[in-house]
């Protein structure tokens, strides 16, 4: 019965994808976009700040440099 029930399921989403035309474009300039926010931004402008000054004891350099800020 559940199992019917989500094959269902997955077959009216799967048909929903197969018949749509302008869905597919919008869908394509979606992924896109997250591949460039998730990807390219990340290796630009978000380095591996971390990995570079702690290696081995990320959580005793975070609370050492919360402790200093915050004096």
């Amino acid at each position: 019965m559940m199992r019917k029930t989500i094959l269902s399921i997955c077959r009216f989403y799967i048909d929903g994808f197969r018949a749509m035309t302008t869905g597919r474009v919008l869908w394509l300039i979606i992924l896109v976009k997250l591949f460039i926010m998730f990807f390219v931004l990340r290796l630009f402008f978000f380095p591996d700040f971390l990995g570079t000054h702690a290696q081995g004891n990320e959580s005793g350099y975070v609370t050492n440099e919360l402790i200093q800020r915050a004096q």
